[in-house]
């Protein structure tokens, strides 16, 4: 069923047959109205808040002339009799709807955290405009284009019109199959979601494309060789969202993969060959990562694109069709033994005792996606030469026993 609000007004006009602007009462404004629509949440520690929160409580009289208003969507809107109040009738997302608030959501913060601290705000009002009957779509729209004093970054305006639905679809019902939980930040300043960049939806999308060896493939003519300096696009296409799609059952693997570096890092540092020395560059033993699998949380601080090189590698072992061509359980882990032993555990020590730190400047060192990849290829052409060899084996002794 349907909740309603209740703004109190000084007064209201009807800008057009589904809009109405009206001037609301500060101190009575409900706080609590869904943030659905919006596309961000509120953040207490942002200048944004924080002037707004100056504002009202130390001139209150002249908040309405110093502040741009909020912005709500609702399903109905019916004054009472006297005209001094506005019902809303609000529609959240678990019934079907979008309504709430639209643009705002640091200014009602603000309002909250005032009556919180008994602020006088008797004497404050603020401009509603209040849309109604708006589709999902219609809602996200007036969000994006709702001008906002701080920037909002890509990825909120890409979650907001709903880009990102088939990945938040695909990580369900994988949370459900696999028994796990995933903690992924798909718009900036997300309740319950960490702040840590390997969170970040845009790491999921990286970690796919690594293993995209249709669109990087050194044996071929396109100057894209590999998938270094990547960029996030900041609009989803049609094409791309296909493309993505027959990426994800990939994704298990990729995350798989970054997991177990992780854990490998976390082993050399925990064994060093002088105590208390950490001789890896770029991995400061003073902060913790978190991974996207709720599972995954380590004693150290690790540059974002760490494990792209190593898991772009692994797209060697893909065919067209990102099917591997060897079972990925067989080869995976002493390959990544194989990578880590042998290269880039040296690689990252080298650096230390040249006193350069990695950073996400890995992600575009084009010579460490180069000999990973070279050394990924000989890695599958030496298990191929042992399979065959081992077949010509089996062979032989069945033809001698017969």
């Amino acid at each position: 069923m349907p909740k309603t609000w209740n703004l109190k007004i000084d007064n209201y006009f009807q800008a057009n047959p589904n809009c109405i602007i009206a001037t609301a009462h500060v101190d009575t404004f409900p706080t609590d109205l869904p943030l659905e629509p919006n596309i961000r949440e509120p953040n207490r520690k942002s200048a944004t808040y924080r002037q707004i929160f100056d504002s009202v409580t130390t001139q209150p009289e002249k908040f309405f002339s110093r502040h741009s208003g909020i912005v709500l969507s609702a399903n109905k809107v019916k004054p009472n009799k006297s005209k001094t109040e506005l019902e809303l009738e609000v529609l959240e997302a678990s019934e079907g709807g979008s309504d709430g608030i639209i643009n705002g959501g640091h200014t009602v913060l603000a309002f909250e955290q005032a009556k919180t601290y008994k602020y006088d705000l008797t004497q404050a009002r603020v401009k509603v405009t209040i849309h109604i009957g708006l589709v999902e779509d219609e809602a996200k729209d007036i969000a994006l284009a709702s001008n906002t004093t701080t920037p909002v970054d890509s990825r909120s305006k890409v979650n907001a019109r709903g880009d990102y639905k088939f990945i938040k679809q695909y990580l369900a019902q994988l949370e459900i199959e696999e028994d796990r939980k995933f903690r992924i930040a798909y718009y900036q300043n997300q309740s319950g979601a960490p702040r840590n960049a390997q969170c970040n939806v845009t790491h999921l999308l990286k970690l796919l494309y690594c293993l995209d060896r249709n669109k990087y493939n050194p044996d071929s003519n396109k100057r894209t060789k590999h998938p270094a300096g990547m960029s996030i696009p900041s609009q989803i296409s049609d094409t791309e969202r296909e493309r993505l799609t027959a990426l994800l059952p990939l994704l298990t693997h990729a995350l798989w993969i970054e997991q177990r570096l992780y854990e490998l890092i976390q082993e050399h540092i925990s064994n060093p060959k002088r105590k208390g020395v950490n001789d890896l560059a770029s991995i400061d033993t003073r902060k913790n990562t978190l991974l996207p699998d709720s599972k995954y949380s380590f004693g150290f601080g690790a540059p974002t694109d760490l494990a792209l090189p190593i898991i772009a590698s692994y797209r060697v072992f893909l065919d067209p069709d990102y099917k591997w061509i060897l079972p990925f359980n067989e080869f995976a882990e002493d390959f990544l033994q194989h990578l880590w032993t042998n290269y880039f555990r040296k690689y990252l020590i080298s650096e230390k005792t040249a006193g350069n730190t990695v950073g996400t400047k890995i992600s575009r060192n084009q010579e460490i996606w180069e000999s990973l990849y070279i050394s990924a290829q000989s890695y599958l052409n030496q298990y191929l030469v042992k399979m065959v060899n081992s077949g010509k084996k089996q062979e032989k002794l069945t033809l001698t026993s017969g």
